[in-house]
């Protein structure tokens, strides 16, 4: 069980008062960790540290401001793993770029920050960055896809060049949550710039997961499938077991 919660900021120009997007605040739970969270992120780009040692997972959240499950999904995460006893170390990201989420916009400073990844000087490049240097074993991007868009169906992204583990994680996440797979031979070969792919080139396994539900709105049943992808993501990991109250094994 963690007993105090660790948080800094690893950028302070994604600064952004979170309460002011009406829609997510509505779906946040009163308590006292969300409302420390809240704050931090007025002063940039939160992340969560829980639990100690090895494997080193990541889950990051709200690269796109207007993708609002995930960012709500990451804090209901991370209030239940304040009360697990944790088998390795999880960091979250549960709000990439505060502002953005604020403005409800998909992007920041007039990019779309999931194409920015291998750029310096870009929120999702310090996310590499930080990656790199907590020394992270694997992570998980998560996103809201709003229907009859790209990809619109709820899925998960990976490869299989150069880590075969982003495929074996994305099997495993479909095994769970029935999430489509789309796989890709090769990171990065259709765009550069994903912070999954750049992760993937890097060394670093990751996908990136996606459910259902309209740009800055919560559509029924998007904030408990982007939960259950996260449960998966880690159950594969074994660092916590979140699946006895839902039976689902």
């Amino acid at each position: 069980m963690v007993t105090e919660l660790n948080i800094r900021i690893i950028s302070p120009e994604t600064a952004g008062n979170i309460r002011k997007n009406q829609i997510l605040i509505e779906h946040i739970p009163d308590g006292d960790l969300n409302y420390r969270i809240l704050e931090i992120a007025l002063k940039g780009t939160p992340i969560i540290k829980m639990g100690d040692g090895y494997p080193r997972v990541m889950l990051t959240a709200g690269i796109h401001g207007n993708e609002l499950p995930p960012q709500v999904a990451a804090l209901r995460m991370i209030e239940n793993l304040n009360s697990q006893d944790i088998n390795g170390t999880v960091f979250i990201i549960p709000f990439t770029i505060p502002q953005a989420t604020m403005n409800g916009s998909r992007r920041f400073k007039g990019f779309d920050m999931n194409r920015k990844a291998s750029s310096e000087g870009y929120i999702t490049h310090k996310i590499i960055e930080t990656v790199k240097s907590l020394k992270i074993n694997s992570l998980a991007d998560f996103h809201a896809t709003k229907p009859n868009s790209n990809p619109g169906v709820e899925s998960v992204f990976c490869s299989k060049k150069p880590c075969i583990l982003s495929f074996k994680i994305a099997a495993h996440i479909n095994k769970i949550s029935s999430s489509k797979i789309i796989c890709h031979e090769t990171a990065g070969s259709l765009y550069s710039g994903a912070l999954e792919d750049e992760c993937n080139i890097s060394g670093v396994p990751a996908v990136t997961c996606e459910v259902v539900s309209n740009n800055n709105k919560i559509d029924s049943g998007s904030l408990d499938r982007s939960y259950l992808q996260m449960m998966a993501y880690l159950d594969y990991f074994d660092v916590v077991n979140l699946f006895n109250e839902l039976k689902i094994r």
